[in-house]
């Protein structure tokens, strides 16, 4: 039903557009140097009158009516659901609203149902009340705006008034969104440093935080602090994005240089899609490729050496990650290569050097910023991959650099942290933060590198 409302708005919209538009041309006889807004401008105008404000009001009923309504269907089960925790409370709702709009739950009672009921009699009224009102303020401002379309009417600085608004809303909602992130990390990770010591999180060797509350000390509700050490999970991150940048970089790397310097037109407009396909495989396939392929072949090439090769290896997910993110690489070094002016490389011929000579004295270090940039993606899209991680490497906190046995990465224990239904009021589940937040530290370090090596040769090429 609101999809219908938005699409009735854009509708209205494209048809105020033109209506606008027509309206601005007959007021002046087609004599469009009489306007002073062009006849574009006068039906964008229209449309943002006509549309606007009930998009905006749908918006903000979008926003603040689950709330509402959640809050109308615990007011009336409050005796049902007195006694119970909030974690069974919002079970309870979920089920509700799924069971209100078609959706399957594990099991149901007759509180359940008549909760549904309600909720879905609530939505729907709720639903009529918006789109009527919506309906009213289209109207309504469809017909203030086509009064005010006149020849003086000034319809492009109103137009660009709000597009400017629109785009300074945007530019505040990413930066809030990055503070609440920041903020969200900061705090849980400030709260779980609190029961667990940062050294002894940062620097320890055991890492199982499934056992926290489980031996000496947890009748008394103590957390075991020494198994929250985060090296190992250090370890595994660097060590499969370390084999991963091993596959992808020379590759990727080399893929650009000879799809920009020795290919021909003809394979370069065959193999550059074809290479970037590989951008467009799911995470899952790749960790289906590699758990069923990549990982027994490595099993097998290592019973047949006389070496131990764990089942789920950190050699087969980072091969399979690095397969991954060659196109990360090859596709923007090739674009930055691409980039590098024609008389950088004619200068070189002509004082005599050869083109590989050209390309590794000249090319490659006139396009090193870009080609930095690629590698940090490579790194960032390697160090934040967990599908095929949990899938080739598995899920155990393993203190090893054998790229033979079995390991596991940060972003795999924060998905395992928060499966599922959790309270976050534990050291267990704000564990997950405490990780989040030194991954992004490690990441904004590595952005402050490339950065500084971005600065240092674009001053040098410039």
């Amino acid at each position: 039903m609101v999809l219908y409302i938005v699409v009735a708005l854009l509708a209205l919209a494209a048809v105020a557009f033109l209506l606008g538009r027509g309206r601005a041309l007959a007021v002046v006889g087609g004599e469009v140097a009489r306007l002073h807004s062009l006849p574009a401008q006068h039906g964008s105008y229209l449309a943002l009158c006509a549309a606007g404000p009930a998009l905006l009001a749908l918006a903000a009923w979008a926003i603040f009516s689950p709330g509402v309504e959640t809050s109308i269907i615990k007011s009336r089960f409050a005796a049902d659901l007195a006694g119970l925790g909030v974690p069974q409370v919002e079970a309870f709702i979920r089920d509700a609203k799924a069971i209100a709009f078609g959706g399957l739950v594990g099991f149901t009672d007759a509180t359940k149902e008549a909760a549904a009921a309600a909720y879905r009699s609530i939505h729907t009224t709720s639903v009529v009340l918006i789109g009527s009102f919506c309906a009213a303020l289209a109207v309504a401002g469809f017909l203030y705006g086509y009064r005010r379309i006149a020849p003086a009417f000034r319809a492009r600085h109103v137009v660009e008034r709000v597009v400017r608004i629109v785009l300074i809303a945007c530019s505040v909602v990413a930066i809030l969104t990055t503070i609440g992130i920041v903020m969200s990390l900061i705090l849980e990770s400030l709260l779980f440093f609190a029961e667990v010591p940062f050294f002894k999180f940062l620097f320890g060797l055991h890492w199982s935080p499934q056992s926290a509350f489980t031996g000496a000390g947890a009748e008394a509700g103590a957390v075991n602090q020494d198994i929250f050490g985060a090296i190992p999970l250090f370890v595994g991150t660097l060590l499969i994005t370390f084999i991963a940048m091993i596959v992808a970089a020379p590759i990727g790397l080399m893929s650009a240089i000879y799809l920009s310097d020795y290919a021909s037109k003809s394979v370069r407009a065959v193999a550059k899609p074809v290479l970037e396909i590989l951008a467009g495989i799911p995470t899952v396939v790749y960790g289906f490729f590699a758990a069923l392929t990549v990982a027994p072949f490595f099993r097998g090439m290592g019973e047949s050496l006389g070496l131990d090769v764990a089942s789920e290896s950190a050699i087969a997910a980072g091969v399979v990650m690095g397969i991954m993110i060659i196109p990360f690489v090859s596709s923007l070094s090739d674009d930055v290569i691409n980039a590098v002016p024609q008389s950088l490389r004619d200068g070189s011929a002509g004082l005599g050097a050869t083109k590989s000579e050209t390309i590794r004295k000249v090319v490659l270090p006139a396009a090193l910023p870009g080609i930095v940039s690629a590698m940090l993606l490579a790194v960032s899209r390697a160090i934040g991959e967990t599908m095929i991680v949990v899938m080739a490497a598995g899920l155990a906190a393993n203190l090893s650099i054998n790229p033979l046995e079995a390991v596991t990465t940060i972003t795999v224990q924060i998905a395992t942290l928060l499966v599922g239904d959790q309270e976050f009021d534990s050291a267990k589940t704000r564990a997950a933060f405490a990780l989040g937040l030194v991954l992004f530290c490690a990441t904004l370090a590595l952005n402050v590198i490339a950065l500084r090596v971005v600065k240092k040769y674009r001053e040098q090429y410039d």
